[in-house]
Formats: C-alpha cells, structure tokens, sequence
C-alpha cells in the first residue's frame, strides 16, 4: 500500500441506537434522542490496524473528523487534501458535514492517485463514493487510447468500506473496521461488488426498497462482506416451536427480520418488522399452545414492553431472566452490528440467554456466523460456536467467528 485515500461521514450510524435505522433526513431527530457519532471511532480502528501493516503508508485525507483525526490518532502524518470547514477543530459532535463534502473529498483523492479509497459510513456513503469512482473512471476511458478502453474496470479506483452505517446492503464492506485496515494494507487484487441503497422513509415503514446503485472494484480478501439477501424461506416450523418452548415470566429481546417475526407474529405480538422489540412473556405454560389460536389468551399471554425500541428503551424494560433474539443476515452472517446497533454492548451483556435463528435454506448460504459490535471484549465473548435454531425442533452448530 503506497497511497490510501481516506473519508469518513461523521454522523453515519448515529440513529442505530436510537431507532431511526438511519441517518438520512433525520440527524437532527437523532441528537434530540442522544445519539452520538460512531463513525470517527471506527475510522480510528481501521487506521489502527492499517497502521500495523504498512507504517508507512501515505494518507491522503479530508481535514478534521473527515478522516485527518483519525489518520493521526493512528500514528500518521496524513496529508490533507480538502476541507470542509474553515476550522479543522470542528467538534464531532456538532459538524454538519454532507454528502457533498464526501464527493469533493474523493474526487480530491483521486487528483492524487490513491491506489485505494477506504471510506467509514454506511451505504448511503458507499453510493457517493462510488458515484464518484466511476464519473472518474468514465472520464479517463474517453481520455484514452483503444487499450485503455478494452477494459474499463482498470480505469476505476477500487473502494473499501468500514461498517458504520446503520443499513449495510452492499458488497463492499470488510466485517470490521480492523478488517478493512488490514485489507487495505495487504490486498493484491479486486474483483467487481454491488453498491445497493434502500429508501430509509419506506424502511422505517417496515418495507425492504433496495436498489442497485453501482458495480465497483474492491479488494478480494475473505472477510469482505457479501451483499444481504432480501428474501427468505419458510420459517412457520421454527417459529412455532420457539413459540411451544417460550419461559414464562422471561423477557424476550426480540432483533429485526423476517425469521424474528414469524416467531412474534406466532406469539400473538404487535411487532415492529424492521425494528427491535421487548416483550414479557406471562406466567401460563406455553407447552401446550403451538399449533393453535384458540388458546392464544391463556397460554400466549405476555405484554409488549417497548415496540421498536431505541438502545434505552430496551434497557429501561429489560428485566431478568432475559433472552435476546436474533437471526444472522442472509449472505453475511451477521448477528449483531447491522440493522440492530439498539441492541448494544449493555444490552447483552444485559441478557443471560442468547437465541439466533434461521431456516436451512439461509444457513446454507453462510459460511460463518460474525459480529461486529462496538465493543471488542463482548465480541470475543459471542465468538466460538453458537447453536442456531433452524426448525420445529432442530439446530445446528455454527461457528461465529
């Protein structure tokens, strides 16, 4: 790695753990809730472990939360090449960057010839960056001669993401911000990976618009995130065996999803689809209930605590005993730091009992199980081999690594 361009969206993934499912349109609605920035952390961590490989890599970077913090607080001497305010010591947690500032920062590094551009945000962020990549690239192509134009992958700058966002869609995403710096610094090839994007408005709504935004080259390297299948097979078995098997007076912490679903709607629950929910199951028996509505009253009784919940809710209703939820992304595997940051560190740490869930078809499509949390300690604590609730009555073992 000779030169790395480097741009951070300081206010990605800041309505994670207060519920929005995003950033768009809705920064101010997040700081009203508490959020606060996550990105110039793990743009730090990136460059930490890129710090590791390849010392003396030349940075080129925006100024300030853009990337010049970061670049320095890993140990480089980064060369700034855009700034988006007259101040540089902006506080992060004030800074009103845009996607604008993004695309004049890229466009900035590839004035300099970085072999690659490592961006830290979501896939809003990754859209822009790609935009950017291939206006470039198009305009070298026509500059060229008739070689030059025989492959016009060779005329775009490959890209790599560190997860910061809230919806993370596309392929072009290391699993965490220390992969990417390690990818960064070692990779020796790319292939071509979707961009995808949602409509957050339609997503908060509880309905999945994704769309295909760009193909772009990205470091091949194992631990760089395949793009999240949307659909999903049957899933009535599995949920109506977890429902037969629920504890009375437990409360259940339940992520987002189709397959999390299913057991809620089994269960007789008002659920959020795309969001999180905590629910105490009541004190009658549950054995008896699976395969019938009838009883639905008696044996399925329990109160929806917090209905897609921010990380606070969740831990004001939290009570014990407490079991959290969850099924790994299609494609990915990831169980925890995608599309449900609200159940963070705290929150698991909350629970005693931990369920991932997921019908064969899914699980045959994931190579492991991986976690991508803020917080590294509980990481290694969720890594190793977890159960996984695959029907009725079956499970397999997967590894999360």
């Amino acid at each position: 790695m000779d030169a790395l361009g480097v741009v951070v969206n300081p206010i990605a993934g800041m309505g994670g753990r207060v519920g929005l499912k995003g950033t768009d349109e809705t920064l101010a609605e997040a700081r009203e809730r508490g959020a606060e920035p996550r990105a110039p952390t793990r743009a730090r961590e990136a460059l930490t472990a890129l710090s590791r490989h390849a010392p003396d890599a030349t940075v080129y970077t925006a100024t300030g939360i853009m990337g010049e913090f970061a670049a320095r607080d890993a140990g480089y001497e980064p060369i700034t090449v855009y700034d988006p305010t007259a101040d540089s010591t902006v506080d992060p947690a004030t800074a009103e960057t845009t996607a604008a500032d993004t695309c004049r920062t890229v466009r900035a590094l590839l004035d300099h010839d970085v072999s690659l551009v490592l961006f830290v945000g979501g896939d809003g962020t990754a859209v822009d960056v790609a935009t950017v990549l291939e206006e470039r690239g198009a305009h070298e192509l026509d500059r060229g001669d008739d070689a030059d134009r025989s492959d016009a992958k060779q005329a775009v700058t490959p890209m790599l993401g560190v997860p910061a966002g809230v919806k993370i869609y596309s392929s072009v995403f290391a699993v965490t911000p220390t992969d990417a710096g390690r990818i960064a610094a070692e990779f020796d090839r790319v292939e071509s990976r979707e961009v995808n994007d949602i409509d957050e408005a339609a997503y908060r709504e509880g309905e999945v618009r994704s769309e295909l935004k760009a193909v772009v080259p990205v470091p091949v390297a194992p631990n760089v995130q395949s793009s999240k299948q949307l659909s999903s097979g049957t899933v009535d078995a599995l949920a109506a065996g977890f429902a037969r098997e629920v504890e009375p007076e437990r409360t259940y912490v339940f992520g987002p999803g189709g397959t999390v679903g299913a057991i809620e709607s089994e269960l007789g629950i008002d659920f959020a689809p795309l969001g999180v929910d905590v629910w105490r199951a009541g004190s009658g028996s549950n054995t008896e209930s699976a395969g019938g509505r009838d009883e639905a009253d008696e044996t399925r009784n329990g109160t929806l605590l917090a209905r897609d919940a921010s990380e606070s809710e969740i831990l004001a209703a939290l009570d014990e005993p407490a079991t959290i939820v969850v099924s790994p992304i299609g494609g990915q595997g990831v169980i925890f730091g995608r599309g449900n940051h609200q159940i963070s560190p705290p929150v698991i740490e909350f629970a005693d009992e931990l369920v991932v869930v997921a019908d064969e078809d899914k699980l045959d499509g994931i190579e492991a199980l991986r976690v991508d949390t803020d917080d590294e300690a509980i990481n290694d604590e969720l890594r190793g081999w977890q159960q996984v609730r695959t029907g009725r009555f079956t499970t397999r073992l997967v590894n999360v690594v």
